[in-house]
């Protein structure tokens, strides 16, 4: 059943994010910033806005999602376990050696993860043809792909950009996490790709825009809503998020990337968000 009301989403984004911190911390390694600012992107989407449904993770019928961006598994985790897809108890293995939640997406490891991502880049290719299969098997399935504004440097999402818009890929919504940092900085001093270009860049590929707070439920709930009724061309929703969303001491820090919370620091961040 899907969840309507924001305040009820809004608690689910709370419990995701207690529970990729905790995955974080027991790991000891992972990617806290960067899975912090696209919490509330996945609520909707896993609660809200997909088709889908846990007791039958591979129905030819369900909706696709693809974590091109896979450093920010623990939030994805977070939000299958939230979902129902497996225990919570095994959130705890994060990033152990016998574990299946690794440090990116593993399809064939974890039920409810539609393809194995890691390399940066490539998320956007596969979600291209899962959407194109879509369509020539009039199997109705929509494909979501959740990009990060350092990933979009890479020069195969331009490619992959071109093919969404050559083949009018409607049943194609991409988001960008623009979180505004990547690994060793401001992405605008890395490479200038902020501010409005982003939008313009996917609008001159032929993708309908859409710009939002992408740490708000109901912008991103009205996101959702206006690219499924967009037809003849594929849908880019460019969310503006802060890194670290929800711990103060984490927010807008490049250092919070990718490093584990020292026990200080995780009772401290769980406490904020309690």
């Amino acid at each position: 059943m899907k969840i309507t009301k924001v305040e009820a989403l809004e608690e689910k984004a709370k419990n995701i994010r207690l529970d990729l911190l905790k995955e974080i911390y027991y790991g000891k390694s992972g990617h806290p910033g960067g899975s912090l600012s696209c919490v509330e992107i996945l609520t909707v989407l896993y609660f809200n806005e997909m088709n889908i449904d846990p007791k039958d993770p591979k129905a030819d019928s369900r909706d696709r999602f693809v974590l091109s961006k896979g450093h920010a598994s623990a939030a994805l985790y977070a939000t299958l376990a939230e979902r129902g897809y497996f225990d919570k108890d095994d959130l705890i293995t994060f990033r152990h050696i016998d574990s299946p939640l690794q440090g990116h997406p593993d399809m064939n490891k974890v039920l409810g993860i539609d393809m194995t991502t890691g390399s940066l880049g490539q998320g956007l290719s596969v979600a291209n043809g899962m959407a194109m299969a879509s369509k020539m098997d009039s199997k109705g399935y929509r494909v979501y792909c959740l990009l990060g504004d350092g990933e979009i440097e890479e020069g195969q999402i331009w490619e992959a950009a071109m093919t969404s818009s050559k083949y009018k890929l409607d049943n194609l919504c991409t988001i960008v996490d623009c979180n505004k940092l990547q690994l060793t900085g401001d992405t605008n001093e890395i490479m200038d790709i902020n501010g409005e270009s982003v939008e313009q860049k996917f609008r001159s590929f032929g993708f309908n825009t859409i710009n939002i707070d992408g740490n708000n439920i109901e912008s991103v709930m009205s996101a959702f809503s206006v690219a499924e009724q967009t037809k003849g061309m594929p849908t880019a929703i460019i969310a503006r998020t802060t890194k670290g969303k929800g711990i103060s001491f984490m927010e807008n820090n490049p250092d919070w990337h990718g490093k584990a919370l020292s026990d200080e620091e995780y009772e401290l961040a769980i406490k904020e968000l309690e």
